[in-house]
């Protein structure tokens, strides 16, 4: 429901949106968004700590963004920051309503069944265009087979979660 990317961020911190490269020769960059989108990073003023300042940001009108930040001055330095991931820190952002959760606050949850079997932890959280997908490393790896299992993050599939752990039903899990 909000950001992700296929590494994690540091504890504390959510990623945002991932600087791909120049645009242009006055210092802008190209932003892969990696959350809510275009109206989530506006609502930020300052990346990576305060490293980095948003001047000013628009749509590509292809799915990412084109920003500006008032540290970087010419294509060399924009260049340069690609592979740059946006962060803010958990804290700043805004509070969700019963039922939504952040991507950031699922990756690391211990996960169990709702039989009581502890399973593993939730690594990842990937959406490839229909609804969220959970994947779940298996604990204790099985010795032949898959080590980890997605889970589509509905109510048939995800029970509950809380803080510290994430139920999952008996059926997903044996897959």
């Amino acid at each position: 429901m909000a950001d992700t990317s296929d590494t994690q961020a540091a504890p504390g911190l959510v990623e945002l949106a991932a600087i791909t490269g120049a645009h242009g020769v006055a210092g802008e960059v190209r932003l892969k968004l990696l959350g809510e989108g275009l109206d989530a990073l506006r609502q930020h003023k300052s990346f990576n700590g305060g490293a980095l300042t948003l001047k000013k940001v628009r749509s590509d009108n292809k799915g990412g963004a084109i920003a500006r930040f008032a540290e970087v001055q010419g294509r060399g330095e924009a260049e340069r920051l690609r592979g740059t991931v946006l962060t803010v820190q958990r804290e700043a952002l805004p509070e969700l309503e019963e039922g939504e959760y952040y991507h950031a606050d699922l990756i690391g949850l211990a996960v169990e069944t709702d039989a009581g079997n502890a399973i593993g932890k939730v690594t990842a959280v990937q959406n490839f265009g229909a609804t969220d997908i959970i994947e779940i490393a298996l604990d204790p790896p099985p010795e032949k087979g898959l080590k980890a299992i997605m889970v589509p993050m509905t109510k048939a599939a995800v029970i509950e979660w809380d803080a510290q752990r994430l139920v999952i039903s008996q059926d997903f899990a044996d897959q």
